[in-house]
């Protein structure tokens, strides 16, 4: 990865052009793009049938610029956009709490089925703490706040489960479970929201459980900030064991705010020289522990700043975080309407688009990009469909293998063939092993090369289709040109064959 990293860096240098729009992209590279819904209210007004079309047209456009993950909010509020026996169903996909969608549609199935039809990963995201995100908001009857209404505090006007209680960890963890045991889905994704955002002259209403537990935990009254600090460690901690006993090849990914600690607040200097929220001090998440510990597989800050803003330098803290990763899964979060409406500092006439994807493919410790919201693509916010697609994502790309998980890889296809179907001329091939096995392939890479051109398959631009098929149809004219096709395998955990099996037709 680091060679990778730095052959790219080279070949950025000496192939962009004096615009300032590098034309270098990445076999493997994280690209996903967050789709939510709080906030959203053209869901509630949908017919299922509607909102199938509208997820569906979502979907088209992220595929058309080579994205290959989505981050699909599901749980906003303590609620579900699937169908849960534990919390009811979501106020933003119906209009009210509890109310089942017409025609029992399923968005979760849904978007997992479609999403891995297009060659992308389905994230499923939600809230652990989340209760009500407005005074006004109503609970529906079956809502578990009725039947342990002590698991709850209040806090502003917002309700929240109590992360010093040990039944609101396991209550979540049991959520989690439900999700990966029923569902498809390739990862399980929290974002910034552990302990709420502080509100100025309120403190967070925890005494209860405080005095309850803190001193059988080894904590002691002056340490409550440490103490909410491993009440969420332990909340992560679980849901990792949670995901691994269950489905072990489904990952964990954290979206956090995107500081760590200021600097003036470390003793020793190790946070970044920023001015800001932090996570550690004022969120009471320890980003920094749980990738150590493994108890995630991913990482997404959010560094939605500019480059040159004053307290949250955008390019100080994608640097800080880079050194910070302990050779874990890295990918930044990326504010679409910020970059593209903000000036870049050496050519003002342009937007930040460009040094901030060179910063992000030059440094070693960095594997991607989420971009938020997936809305702000679709609207082409300041150029920013067109510039992907001619620039940074014009070519499909795999996403980094979780070798930490799985490192072997799978069986190449067997029985590769060419030949004429009703529907044309085709490739096809079989699978070589078990396609329930998570260690054998899932989904596979086509190449193509010229005639006795060598075969390179770091080359991204020679990749035609990611696909879950066991086929291809070929690009027939007159049957005059020699070209070679490579098809690889490629397992869960995005480990590929080495060489793949080729064939060479004529079209």
């Amino acid at each position: 990865m680091q060679l990778k990293k730095l052959l790219i860096l080279f070949l950025i240098v000496i192939t962009t052009f004096h615009s300032g729009y590098s034309q270098i992209t990445a076999k493997r590279e994280f690209r996903g793009a967050w789709i939510h819904v709080i906030g959203q209210r053209q869901y509630s007004l949908m017919s299922s049938e509607a909102l199938q079309k509208y997820l569906l047209n979502i979907l088209d456009h992220l595929q058309s610029l080579n994205f290959n993950a989505v981050v699909f909010q599901i749980r906003p509020t303590a609620d579900a956009l699937y169908p849960s026996s534990l919390e009811p169903w979501s106020k933003y996909l119906t209009g009210t709490q509890g109310k089942v969608p017409d025609g029992g549609f399923d968005p979760l199935a849904f978007m997992v089925d479609e999403c891995h039809q297009r060659g992308m990963e389905l994230h499923a995201w939600l809230n652990p703490y989340r209760v009500t995100a407005a005074e006004t908001d109503i609970l529906h009857s079956s809502h578990v706040y009725y039947r342990h209404p002590e698991w709850f505090v209040k806090y502003g006007k917002q309700l929240y489960f109590d992360p010093g209680l040990p039944e609101s960890k396991n209550f979540i963890c049991k959520v989690v479970k439900d999700i990966v045991s029923r569902y498809d889905v390739d990862a399980i994704h929290m974002d910034d929201y552990f302990y709420p955002y502080p509100i100025a002259g309120e403190k967070f209403p925890d005494d209860n459980s405080f005095y309850r537990y803190a001193h059988l935990q080894g904590f002691t009254m002056e340490q409550r900030a440490d103490w909410r600090r491993n009440n969420v460690n332990t909340l992560i901690e679980q849901v990792k064991h949670t995901i691994v006993l269950t489905k072990p090849w489904v990952r964990f990914g954290i979206s956090p705010f995107g500081i760590y600690r200021n600097q003036k607040n470390t003793p020793d200097d190790s946070g970044s020289a920023t001015n800001g929220l932090q996570n550690y001090d004022d969120l009471y998440a320890d980003i920094k522990l749980w990738v150590e510990k493994g108890w995630v597989d991913y990482n997404i800050p959010q560094i939605y700043w500019e480059i040159g803003h004053k307290a949250a330098d955008y390019e100080t803290l994608i640097k800080w975080w880079s050194r910070n990763n302990y050779e874990a899964h890295l990918y930044i979060g990326q504010d679409v309407a910020r970059t593209m409406k903000t000036p870049d500092l050496q050519y003002p006439d342009r937007n930040q688009l460009t040094r901030k994807m060179e910063l992000e493919r030059t440094l070693p410790a960095i594997y991607g990009n989420c971009f938020w919201p997936a809305y702000e693509i679709l609207k082409n916010n300041g150029g920013i469909e067109d510039s992907l697609k001619t620039n940074y994502q014009r070519n499909p790309a795999l996403i980094p293998a979780y070798g930490h998980m799985h490192k072997k890889r799978p069986k190449d296809v067997k029985s590769l063939k060419n030949e004429w179907t009703a529907e044309g001329y085709k490739l096809h091939w079989k699978r070589n092993g078990d396609p329930v096995d998570p260690e054998q392939a899932q989904y596979y890479v086509i190449y193509k090369f010229k005639n006795k051109e060598k075969t390179n398959l770091e080359d991204p631009s020679k990749i035609v289709k990611i696909t879950r098929e066991t086929e291809f149809l070929l690009p027939y004219e007159n049957g005059k040109r020699k070209v070679k096709y490579v098809v690889t395998s490629v397992d869960r955990f995005h480990n590929e064959t080495k060489k793949g099996k080729s064939k060479t037709v004529k079209l």
